[in-house]
C-alpha cells in the first residue's frame, strides 16, 4: 500500500499512466460518436454540425489497427503498411530534428539579445510574435525558390534543407520566449549578489540566467520539438519533398474512397511522430537537472 501513496510513485510513471489513459479515453470517444452519430452526420439548415461517421469517413479504431499489417499496395513484394509509415517517419524525424536544433540556436541567440539590452526586446519581441502569423503554405515555396539559388562551390541546397528551414521557423519561437522569460527570471537580490562579487555580464549570463532559465526552457524545447514536427510535415506537402510521412497523408488521401483506413493509420503516424519527438527532446530535461539555479555553486 505505501506505494500508492502521494508521491511515492515515479513521475515518469504517473505520466506514462496519464498518457495511456488520454489516450485510452479519445479511442472511447471515437467509437462512441460513431456509435450515436448517424452515418450521414448531423446537418441543421444546410449547416453541418456534426460529420459523418461512416466507416468510409471514419472507419473504426480496430480496422485502421489491422490494416498497418497489411501490405501497402497490392503490388507484390510490397512492405506493410506500418513498415512504410515507420520508414517515412523516420526520414521527417530525422528533418524534424535539424530543423530543431536551428531553431533551438535561433531561439537561444534571439533570447540572449533581448535580456541584455532592453532595446532589442524592445525593436525584436514584436517582430518575433509577427513571425508566427505568416502562414507556412505560403512560406514554404518562397524558401525553396530562394535554397534553389544558392551555390557554394560544390555546396548544392537541397529539398530537405528547405523543410528543414521551415520546421526551425516553427520551433524557434517557443524556445525564444520561453529562454527570454526564464533569463529574466532571478530576482534583484539574485543579480545584486553578482555585481557584488563583481561578476562580469558573460559569467552571469551562464552561472545565474542559464541555470535559472532551465525549468522555462526544457518545456519549450520539447513544445519547440512537436512544432518542428508539424513545421516539416506541412513544409513536405507544400514543397513537395518525397519520402516524408506528410507526401504519404497526401498520396494516401487519394485512395480513400476504397480504403479508408490508410490515410488515419498515416495521420496517427504524424501524431506519434509529434510524441516521440517531444519524448526525446524532453530526455534533454534530464541532463539540465543538475544546472537549475538551486544547484549551481
Amino acid at each position: 500500500m505505501s506505494l500508492l501513496r502521494a508521491g511515492a510513485v515515479p513521475g515518469w510513471v504517473r505520466r506514462t499512466g496519464e498518457g495511456l489513459l488520454a489516450l485510452l479515453a479519445f479511442v472511447v470517444l471515437w467509437e462512441l460518436v460513431k456509435l450515436v452519430v448517424p452515418d450521414g452526420g448531423v446537418v441543421v439548415g444546410g449547416v453541418s454540425l456534426l460529420p459523418r461517421t461512416s466507416d468510409q469517413t471514419m472507419p473504426h479504431v480496430w480496422s485502421v489497427l489491422a490494416r498497418l499489417g497489411r501490405p501497402e499496395t497490392s503490388a507484390t513484394g510490397s512492405v506493410s503498411l506500418a513498415g512504410a509509415l515507420v520508414t517515412a517517419s523516420w526520414f521527417t524525424l530525422r528533418i524534424s530534428l535539424a530543423g530543431w536544433l536551428v531553431g533551438v540556436l535561433a531561439g537561444l541567440g534571439l533570447a540572449v539579445v533581448m535580456q541584455r539590452w532592453r532595446i532589442a526586446e524592445d525593436a525584436l519581441a514584436p517582430w518575433v510574435v509577427l513571425s508566427q502569423t505568416v502562414p507556412l503554405i505560403a512560406l514554404a515555396p518562397l524558401v525553396v525558390g530562394w535554397g534553389g539559388k544558392i551555390h557554394l562551390g560544390a555546396f548544392a541546397w537541397d529539398r530537405w534543407m528547405s523543410v528543414a528551414l521551415i520546421a526551425s521557423y516553427l520551433a524557434f519561437f517557443p524556445v525564444a520566449v520561453g529562454a527570454l522569460r526564464g533569463l529574466q527570471s532571478p530576482t534583484a537580490a539574485q543579480v545584486d549578489l553578482f555585481r557584488s562579487l563583481a561578476a562580469s555580464g558573460t559569467r552571469t549570463l551562464w552561472r545565474l540566467r542559464m541555470p535559472a532559465a532551465v525549468p522555462y526552457l526544457v518545456p519549450a524545447l520539447r513544445l519547440g520539438a512537436a512544432t518542428a514536427v508539424v513545421g516539416a510535415i506541412v513544409a513536405e506537402v507544400s514543397t513537395g519533398t518525397q519520402g516524408g510521412i506528410g507526401r504519404l497523408i497526401i498520396s494516401y488521401a487519394q485512395s480513400a474512397t476504397g480504403d479508408p483506413a490508410k490515410p488515419w493509420a498515416a495521420i496517427a503516424a504524424a501524431a506519434v511522430l509529434g510524441l516521440v519527438a517531444a519524448g526525446v527532446v524532453g530526455l534533454v530535461g534530464l541532463g539540465l537537472r543538475r544546472f537549475r539555479v538551486g544547484e549551481v555553486a
